[in-house]
């Protein structure tokens, strides 16, 4: 049976469709016959108690530069939908919380992936200290005193936005740099809430594994390799991305947190790994299944879709 689904996410017009799981999703729902209605997040509005969006039918097409067609723009009760995908990128600030308040008015009436209530309380780099026995040591705190004493302590440290994302604003600093006071007094006005600090992982040099997970199970994982003069392993800065394959310890952490996962209806998540310690959970937008797919790993979108009619 055909689906009628909501798109919530960034402008089509600007997404590279050959990294973009939003993209594949697309691509995936029309495979199946389902309609795609498409909005921006400043298209939300509430009237009544009621959540409407304005927006339009949307067409997709793998091709570069030439790869969607848009209908005629009309509003929408959102309870009018299937499902909602919520896959705007962060930054999770108070406008993406708004979203997440709106939205929770018509799910689950409404399928919303992932689940907008527990997206808004599942902060990527908060909710994984829940499992903090899998972590890197970490510190979250404002205080220069605090990152003073926790570089003594380890040495060779990384300090990034609590609520950062795609590697933006992300610092090593070794034993030895002198930039750590200007660092912390820049964040500290750039940034109303805590930064999060950790211990250096060595092992990222070998790359930063993200790992899928669909309805609390592991699907597929992407080892992104970070260029030689980079800290950071995002595609987007120059990771190079490879096929990867789940150790032991990997599919120990995936165990630990499955289950909590979907118990929290975080449909299509996202892990990062490095070495054996996890540092994220994404549950926002996370991105990586159109390059596992591309290189032999599996039809990832497929899953989630099985998984999306499963659940309705």
């Amino acid at each position: 049976m055909a689906l009628h689904i909501g798109m919530q996410m960034d402008p089509v017009e600007k997404i590279d469709i050959r990294g973009d799981s939003s993209f594949a999703l697309m691509l995936e729902a029309q495979k199946r016959h389902h309609k795609l209605f498409y909005y921006l997040p400043d298209d939300l509005f509430m009237r009544g108690g009621q959540v409407f969006a304005r927006g339009c039918e949307l067409q997709v097409f793998d091709r570069e530069g030439a790869h969607f067609t848009k209908g005629e723009q009309r509003v929408v009760d959102l309870c009018e939908l299937d499902v909602v995908l919520l896959r705007q990128d962060p930054p999770f600030d108070m406008h993406y919380i708004t979203t997440t308040h709106m939205l929770e008015r018509v799910h689950p009436q409404t399928l919303v992936v992932n689940d907008p209530f527990h997206v808004r309380n599942a902060p990527e780099k908060l909710f994984v200290i829940e499992f903090s026995e899998f972590m890197p040591v970490t510190l979250v705190t404002r205080q220069l005193q605090d990152v003073k004493a926790f570089r003594a302590e380890f040495g060779d440290i990384i300090i990034k936005p609590l609520y950062g994302n795609g590697g933006a604003g992300v610092f090593r600093l070794g034993r030895e740099d002198t930039n750590l006071g200007s660092l912390v007094e820049m964040f500290d006005e750039v940034f109303r809430e805590p930064f999060i600090v950790q211990q250096y992982l060595p092992d990222v040099r070998a790359g930063d594994k993200r790992i899928i997970l669909v309805d609390g199970e592991p699907a597929g994982a992407l080892n992104r390799v970070p260029a030689a003069d980079e800290t950071r392993s995002n595609m987007h800065v120059g990771g190079r991305p490879e096929l990867a394959e789940l150790t032991v310890r990997d599919r120990e952490i995936c165990e630990a947190i499955g289950p909590e996962l979907k118990k929290r209806g975080l449909l299509f998540t996202g892990i990062d790994v490095i070495g054996d310690k996890m540092t994220e959970i994404n549950v926002t937008s996370p991105t990586g299944i159109r390059e596992i797919a591309r290189f032999g790993g599996g039809d990832i979108a497929a899953r989630i879709w099985d998984a999306i009619e499963n659940r309705l």
